[in-house]
């Protein structure tokens, strides 16, 4: 009898050591997204201005509902269109009024609004900067909606990104696969037989989850055989940026 709990503790320990591998690395959810820009000023005011992003006190942020875009300087970025985060897009009251308003104010509608084939009805445009934005109508969400990556394998991505990210596997609107986190969507669609580039150098240069301990988050995805960058600090942050298999810039991100 009293091998009795010393058996127990140990299958508790095999379960919570098997639940740890078979998890994520307990990422809290979405966090922040980099759009670099050669002007990160004037491309902060204009997603103020078009998409009522709140300021941040640091210069070259703002927040965008609860997700934080950081604008940073680089005059050498290719558009977002062609990587692996090929766009993100944010749900507004009038899809057809929005993106006449963004025509007007330096955007380039790429493809014009339409109710199929997704859906919303929505309709593509390529900021002064060179991101790809959706602008659909999702009555249940106003703002942020989804990240779109588009990449050779989805589903090898999907699987990825939920075994080291977290979230829910499942449809949106019962018709895309992506992976949800809270009101936002991680969408992944074939790139068919066009390559796509890696995301580092791109408009949307990496997309970031929130983790409770960033260095046990770190070992975890080293141990599943990822190359992390070391753990840095900035402010009253500490983070680490890894790659993806798919080529997506991802980051890990600590906050007090």
């Amino acid at each position: 009898m009293k091998l009795l709990p010393c058996l127990c503790a140990g299958l508790m320990l095999v379960a919570a050591r098997t639940s740890a591998q078979g998890v994520s690395t307990a990422a809290i959810g979405f966090d922040n997204m980099h759009i670099l820009t050669p002007n990160p000023a004037e491309t902060r005011d204009w997603y103020i201005k078009h998409f009522g992003l709140t300021p941040s006190p640091t210069a070259g942020m703002a927040y965008l509902g609860k997700t934080l875009v950081v604008f940073l300087k680089n005059d050498k970025a290719k558009p977002s269109a062609g990587s692996t985060i090929d766009h993100l897009a944010i749900s507004v009251a009038d899809v057809d009024a929005k993106l006449k308003e963004l025509a007007a104010d330096g955007a380039t509608i790429t493809t014009p609004a339409a109710d199929a084939p997704g859906p919303f009805r929505a309709g593509l445009v390529r900021d002064p900067s060179g991101v790809t934005i959706e602008i659909l109508k999702d009555p249940s969400v106003i703002g942020l909606h989804h990240m779109h990556l588009r990449v050779r394998d989805p589903e090898a991505a999907l699987t990825w990104f939920q075994q080291m990210m977290g979230g829910e596997r499942g449809k949106l609107k019962g018709q895309v696969d992506g992976i949800r986190y809270g009101t936002m969507w991680l969408l992944v669609s074939a790139s068919g037989s066009e390559a796509t580039a890696p995301s580092a150098d791109r408009a949307i240069q990496h997309i970031a989850w929130r983790v409770p301990n960033i260095d046990g988050a770190r070992t975890t995805l080293v141990n599943r055989g990822m190359t992390v960058g070391e753990v840095r600090p900035y402010q009253d942050v500490r983070f680490a940026v890894l790659e993806s298999p798919s080529g997506v810039r991802v980051e890990i991100i600590q906050r007090p």
